[in-house]
């Protein structure tokens, strides 16, 4: 299949299109709001979600379920036997069985695909991809995810949503972490660049401390996964907690943390930003 759509041309659509792009693949595009053409060059941009859904993949790059739910409602009756839909984006794994159950039934394939990695992962082609499909499924969309990262097949469909959720859940307790070790370090007057290069290659360093830590460092929040997203994420995995019967007292502090974040603002931020509540804002207690 090399004839792709991508609905939603957000922070992870761009680079995702220009990735496929260079790849050999057909890709075509829409946006729930108008786009420049000139910020998605060789995307063929579509006035309607109806036209781009004439493609073999329906690849959605979309903020959160209700906006996959939104879509997916206006493609229904535009959908065609043969097709498949890809989901990259992180969504309720609940909705992705029911998704994947009902286009089943009129012969539409159904991957959850969410990534980690951020732009920077989907542009140099570098993504985790965490997949729920059936194993036909995954197979016909091997190729777009092989040029995108590393796709790994983690159960049916909706299993690929949680093991995202996982990801996110350790990805917020890491900035967490982060945030106060870099706090500390600042408290202590000690250059937090200082301690960022002397955790290199030890048992503390991770692409958080370098990557994340190096904005909390710098003071710049310019998003590359915003506050807003992160906290949605987390309420995901509370849910699945929830669900679960599990108790997961450093989730909910975090995710209590992000809330404030976004009460006071600053959702469009990093989620790196979390580090403002322990040194300009200062959290509530």
């Amino acid at each position: 299949m090399r004839n792709i759509a991508i609905f939603g041309l957000g922070l992870m659509g761009r680079p995702i299109a220009a990735t496929l792009l260079r790849a050999g693949f057909s890709v075509h595009g829409w946006n729930r709001t108008p786009m420049d053409p000139a910020r998605v060059p060789g995307v063929r941009l579509h006035a309607s979600a109806e036209d781009a859904a004439q493609a073999e993949i329906c690849l959605l790059a979309l903020a959160d379920s209700p906006a996959v739910d939104a879509v997916l409602r206006n493609l229904a009756s535009h959908l065609r036997t043969g097709q498949l839909v890809v989901d990259m984006g992180t969504s309720n794994p609940a909705h992705s069985r029911e998704h994947a159950a009902r286009l089943a039934q009129v012969g539409v394939g159904w991957v959850d695909a969410p990534v980690s990695g951020g732009p920077g992962g989907a542009a140099a082609g570098s993504l985790a991809i965490m997949c729920g499909a059936s194993e036909a499924d995954f197979t016909r969309a091997l190729p777009v995810l092989q040029a995108l990262g590393r796709p790994t097949l983690v159960g049916g469909p909706g299993a690929g949503h949680i093991v995202k959720i996982i990801n996110q859940l350790i990805v917020g307790l890491t900035i967490e972490a982060v945030a106060e070790g870099i706090a500390l370090a600042e408290s202590a007057d000690i250059d937090p660049a200082l301690v960022q290069y002397a955790l290199t290659g030890g048992f503390a360093d991770s692409q958080i401390l370098q990557i994340h830590g190096s904005r909390m460092i710098a003071r710049t929040y310019t998003p590359g996964g915003r506050a807003s997203t992160q906290l949605k994420d987390l309420r995901l995995a509370q849910d699945l907690a929830r669900a679960a019967g599990l108790s997961l007292p450093h989730l909910d502090d975090t995710a209590a943390r992000y809330l404030r974040l976004v009460e006071t603002g600053h959702g469009d931020l990093d989620h790196s930003a979390l580090h403002l509540q322990l040194t300009v804002e200062q959290p509530q207690t």
